[in-house]
């Protein structure tokens, strides 16, 4: 089955001043969103093998326009997230079928290594609402500075018959981090966790 993406957008984040404090260099976040044709929009299907093999085909595309909009190389990536909600006419089991199975290998592969899970969040919704991107390291769960998220909102996505993916890389983790754990520089990125 071929995927039916009517648009991609990315957009860049960085904060330059928190809390009245330079922040230098800036901490970065980009975001990359797909709005895809649900195949399976207002039906029943046992199998969603299909979503599954899109979801390996988004992490491909998402991941690198992520790691290209920050102007990095993929090792140079600290944190990553995914996301997606479905029109009315969908389910969330195919915005689950489009996260889980496939697309997190392609993902690390864009963003090399990638130890840790993926956080993700997955919901229904109508155009114009926001879709929020959980954001955790990439090789360590356990370093807290890199606990944060990303908004993307699309006016006119998802429409009723349709998905709208998104995948976050950051360069960074959170302007002035204080909550103590594992840092970004300490973590070895051999079990996920530490």
């Amino acid at each position: 089955m071929t995927m039916d993406i009517r648009k991609i957008a990315v957009n860049v984040e960085e904060t330059h001043i928190e809390a009245g404090r330079d922040i230098a260099p800036a901490t970065r976040k980009a975001v990359a969103v797909a709005v895809i044709a649900n195949p399976y929009a207002g039906t029943y299907e046992e199998d969603l093998t299909p979503l599954m093999d899109m979801g390996a085909e988004l992490g491909t595309i998402l991941g690198k326009k992520c790691v290209e909009a920050l102007g990095i190389t993929p090792e140079q990536a600290e944190s990553y997230g995914k996301s997606a909600m479905v029109g009315e006419n969908g389910e969330l089991e195919h915005a689950a079928a489009l996260l889980h199975p496939k697309l997190g290998a392609p993902l690390r592969k864009e963003v090399e290594k990638g130890a840790a899970l993926v956080p993700s969040s997955k919901k229904m919704g109508s155009p114009g609402q926001v879709l929020d991107v959980p954001l955790g390291h990439k090789d360590a769960a356990y370093v807290r500075s890199h606990f944060d998220g990303i908004e993307v909102r699309l006016n006119d996505a998802p429409r009723a018959n349709e998905i709208m993916v998104a995948v976050a890389v950051t360069d960074s983790g959170r302007p002035l981090p204080r909550v103590g754990g594992l840092t970004h520089e300490n973590a070895e990125g051999k079990d996920g966790l530490r």
